[in-house]
């Protein structure tokens, strides 16, 4: 756990991987990907990174690139990448990635961050996300896309107990998203989706740490507002779209 020396609440130093993402699957992603032998990987919506370290760490010829807009993430990815002797090999940037140039690479992770590639004043729009992965790879390259789609519909009742202004059209069926895939020039190599347990320890892994200062700190001046926040959060999952959204991780392969 990463613990607050500021007295302010934590942020998120109880999860591993910034997504419901298991130990497991995660193995598994890293070993398919590391056995094509990149030589370099881009990281989009690094966060800290830990999917690319690893990556990193399995295929010692491979150098890479994270990116992002949080300072403290990166700050984060930074120290693991010492720790871990990557330092060399792996630069965290903070950047967006609306139009970057930082491609074609041979491999690419974007998981839960897809939205970094679209004109925030736009509606999201898969298409233009993988339209744009498919730029920023080498044919024959790897993409991991870690994409939210919907189970099932949901309804408007469930909607409005979701994120602000949620709406059915906010994703895509799995068959629907795959097929969006296809057309912008990928072939699905793999397709896994996040389990119920893998949401559960990513959403309570999510608030554990803040919880706890709440629970020692409730007179704390931040901790109003910080208890509305994950009440919030924790209502929008549990109210809202859990057993309705998904999330899948698509490894791609690039058309030649």
């Amino acid at each position: 756990m990463i613990t607050s020396d500021s007295g302010l609440p934590p942020r998120l130093g109880s999860l591993t991987f910034h997504g419901p993402l298991s130990e497991a699957r995660a193995t598994r992603i890293v070993e398919r990907l590391a056995a094509e032998q990149p030589a370099d990987v881009l990281d989009i919506g690094c966060g800290w990174g830990e999917l690319l370290l690893r990556v990193l760490e399995n295929a010692p010829g491979a150098k890479g690139v994270g990116i992002d807009i949080n300072a403290e993430d990166l700050a984060r990815g930074r120290a693991l990448a010492e720790e871990r002797g990557l330092a060399d090999r792996l630069l965290f940037v903070e950047e967006s990635a609306l139009g970057t140039d930082r491609g074609p690479v041979d491999a690419i992770l974007c998981l839960g961050s897809s939205q970094a590639l679209c004109d925030p004043e736009q509606p999201y729009d898969p298409a233009a996300v993988l339209r744009e992965l498919r730029r920023l790879v080498r044919p024959g390259g790897r993409v991991v896309l870690g994409e939210g789609f919907w189970e099932r519909t949901p309804t408007e009742e469930e909607l409005a107990g979701m994120w602000p202004g949620a709406q059915a059209g906010d994703h895509y069926s799995l068959g629907a998203l795959v097929e969006l895939a296809i057309e912008a020039g990928f072939r699905p190599a793999w397709i896994e989706t996040a389990s119920a347990e893998e949401w559960e320890e990513f959403e309570s892994g999510y608030r554990y740490d803040t919880e706890v200062w709440l629970a020692a700190h409730p007179d704390h001046p931040l901790a109003a507002e910080t208890r509305e926040r994950v009440d919030r959060q924790r209502s929008a999952w549990l109210n809202g779209y859990r057993r309705i959204l998904g999330i899948t991780y698509l490894t791609l392969v690039a058309v030649a």
